[in-house]
């Protein structure tokens, strides 16, 4: 009898324990459940776009997704040390400011923040070339003086097809300049087009340190002619061009020199506001340099706002395809005031503006806001400026251009000694 009931209780006990079991699990996996929701819950935020300070024009998307998306990789991708959330986070904004379509609205890592700053402070470690984009394509722009690109053959007008083996279709171009880029002594593999030839590049990366402004002259029968490189708008490029100016005022004043030729050929650009102040050098105070037109802000126009020191030396513009956005704004503009000649070739042809906004933890952006219009209403873009004295220059292949056959800048000086 005892042991009748001793089994009894035991079974009893055992069923108990199932039953709150099983109860304790369906809550707990509820909870789960619950939980789970509640995360996406707490993550999926809606995007709210209002005008005019009214609610109006409200707009809300569901982020649910995103978070869906994120959670099934964190769980099910093979290499769980790929999953770095802050690239996978950077590598969603990346994703959503490309979707644009437009090779000039990027966004930048912190890391390709700072090295776009040290451009235009003009120092860093790579190969030493300005890119671009032509037809979706990442192509040279220019090399820089003594710079391993240059030294190694590369051109203004190269495609870049690949990179150290990589393909670079669908390369935005922060992530060709961060693949291309690195520290000083290694390696990079570049597999170039020119025209319908395709080759491979090795280049080692070095220290870059790029001047804007480099002073010369040049002498031909018994004349001496001032001629001035000007690499890039940056953050250094006004200082610069005020000393060197200064110096080709006083030979001017002096009658030391006949004309200047102003050497823009490689310079994709850099700030609008420089381009602005170096073409005030050359045409009175308040006329048109360029307009700024924009469906988000309010239009721009920006004139000569200064006395310039040579307003009336004899002027030549040399250009050819790596002469970019402010580079053009400068002999376009010049250009439009009967103040200068045009030698060389068409150059590139950008003619938006972009906006630099630094994003939190050092991140920034890059926007294009607006289009710039040259003072006889032209607007460039993908077009260029035509020279008014087409000469190409004939370089060997894997060769550099010597001075020698400098055909471009023979014919510019001779221009301004007719």
């Amino acid at each position: 009898m005892i042991v009748i009931m001793f089994k009894k209780n035991i079974i009893k006990t055992l069923l108990l324990l199932s039953v709150a079991v099983f109860i304790f699990g369906t809550g707990y996996k509820l909870g789960e459940i619950k939980s789970r929701r509640s995360k996406l819950s707490e993550l999926n935020k809606s995007v709210f776009n209002i005008s005019n300070g009214s609610g109006s024009d409200q707009k809300s998307w569901d982020f649910t997704l995103f978070w869906e998306a994120w959670e099934q990789l964190e769980k099910k991708f093979i290499d769980k040390e790929k999953l770095d959330p802050k690239k996978m986070f950077y590598g969603a904004v990346k994703g959503m400011v490309a979707s644009l379509d437009d090779p000039y609205t990027f966004f930048l890592t912190p890391e390709e923040n700072q090295e776009a700053k040290n451009d235009l402070a003009g120092k860093f470690e790579g190969i030493g070339a300005q890119l671009g984009l032509k037809s979706g394509r990442i192509i040279i722009i220019a090399p820089l003086k003594n710079s391993p690109a240059l030294k190694a053959g590369v051109k203004a007008g190269d495609f870049i097809n690949k990179v150290d083996g990589k393909s670079t279709e669908g390369w935005a171009l922060p992530q060709a300049v961060s693949k291309i880029r690195g520290e000083k002594g290694t390696a990079v593999k570049l597999t170039l087009q020119r025209n319908s030839k395709e080759f491979d590049v090795d280049i080692t990366r070095d220290q870059i340190n790029v001047e804007s402004v480099e002073l010369a002259y040049e002498k031909k029968a018994g004349n001496s002619i001032a001629y001035l490189k000007l690499n890039q708008f940056g953050d250094n490029t006004n200082d610069e061009w005020d000393k060197a100016v200064d110096e080709i005022q006083a030979r001017w004043r002096s009658g030391e020199i006949k004309g200047l030729v102003l050497d823009v050929r490689d310079n994709p650009g850099g700030y609008l506001e420089s381009s602005v102040y170096i073409t005030s050098e050359f045409i009175p105070q308040g006329k048109l340099i360029v307009k700024q037109t924009s469906t988000v802000q309010e239009d721009k126009t920006y004139t000569a706002k200064r006395v310039g020191r040579l307003l009336d030396i004899p002027l030549v513009i040399l250009l050819n395809q790596g002469s970019a956005s402010a580079s053009e704004i400068l002999a376009g503009a010049l250009r439009d005031h009967n103040r200068v000649r045009l030698v060389g070739e068409k150059s590139f042809g950008k003619g938006s503006v972009q906006e630099a906004t630094n994003l939190k933890e050092g991140a920034g952006l890059h926007i294009t806001v607006a289009k710039w219009i040259l003072p006889n209403g032209d607007w460039i873009n993908s077009k260029g400026i035509e020279p008014d004295i087409k000469v190409v220059n004939k370089v060997e292949e894997s060769t550099t251009l010597e001075r020698g056959s400098d055909l471009q800048l023979d014919k510019a000086i001779e221009v301004l000694l007719k």
